[in-house]
Parts: C-alpha cells; sequence; structure tokens
C-alpha cells in the first residue's frame, strides 16, 4: 500500500497528514508505540518542511508519501526549500540548548524512526519505522 499527498504549506494542513497516516495504519496491527512514533516523526519532519523548508510560503507544497512494505513503514517527506545540513543541527540535549523553543524535530526523527537520511541537500528526509 503506498500513498502520496502534496499539500500547500499551511500548518493546518497537518491534520491531513494525521489523518492519511490513521487510515493506511489501521489495517496494520501496529502496538501503540510504534503508531506513535510513526505520527510523531511524520508531524515532525511535515512541520520542519512547512516552517523552515519552505518558509510558510503557501505557494510551496510539501510532497509526502507514505508507503508500507512487508515490515516497514516508509516516509518520504519533500519540500521546496533551499534545504539544510542536518549535520549542523545543534543537539538540543545540552545544556546550552536546552532552553532552546526550536531545534527538537530534526531530534526526534532521528530518536523514532529506525532509519532516517536526508537527500537533495536536506530538502527530503526517508524515514523507515519497522513494524
Amino acid at each position: 500500500m503506498e500513498r502520496t499527498i502534496t499539500i500547500p504549506s499551511k500548518l493546518e494542513q497537518i491534520s491531513l497528514i494525521e489523518k492519511t497516516i490513521d487510515e493506511i495504519t489501521e489495517k496494520l496491527t501496529l502496538t501503540p508505540d510504534v503508531y506513535g512514533k510513526i505520527l510523531i516523526a511524520a508531524i515532525e519532519g511535515v512541520n520542519n518542511a512547512i516552517v523552515h523548508g519552505n518558509k510558510l510560503d503557501e505557494k510551496k507544497v510539501v510532497k509526502v508519501n507514505i508507503k508500507i512494505c512487508d515490515t516497514k513503514v516508509c516516509i518520504t517527506i519533500s519540500d521546496q526549500g533551499k534545504g539544510f545540513d542536518p549535520n549542523t543541527i545543534p543537539d538540543p540535549t545540552i545544556p546550552e540548548n536546552i532552553e532552546n523553543i526550536s531545534g527538537r524535530g530534526v531530534f526526534l526523527m532521528k530518536k523514532l524512526s529506525d532509519e532516517i537520511e536526508f537527500e537533495n541537500n536536506g530538502t527530503t528526509v526517508k524515514m523507515t519505522f519497522n513494524i
């Protein structure tokens, strides 16, 4: 099973991604823990694409592909921004960054997914979850 959704860069569109993940995963026998990891990581990824990638420019879109393959859920999120180097994101768990409001999305996506890779200068993130 596979579904691709393209949304404008509006934060209220995140609920559509949530609904799609629910529809796709309802047929799977996911533990609440795995479902939560998939949902939170996907929401963080889409939020980052809208806010940081596309800079809330509603003329730009975010493309989300959700694919179920045997024992994995694969989610690919692409934006139309300039990209970034994921290796330069400061660690939000070190003392000097603890009180920062932003900077936790990539950290959460890395912790929640079983595999993650950034492509196209950081404008595309691919996350894999074992189910």
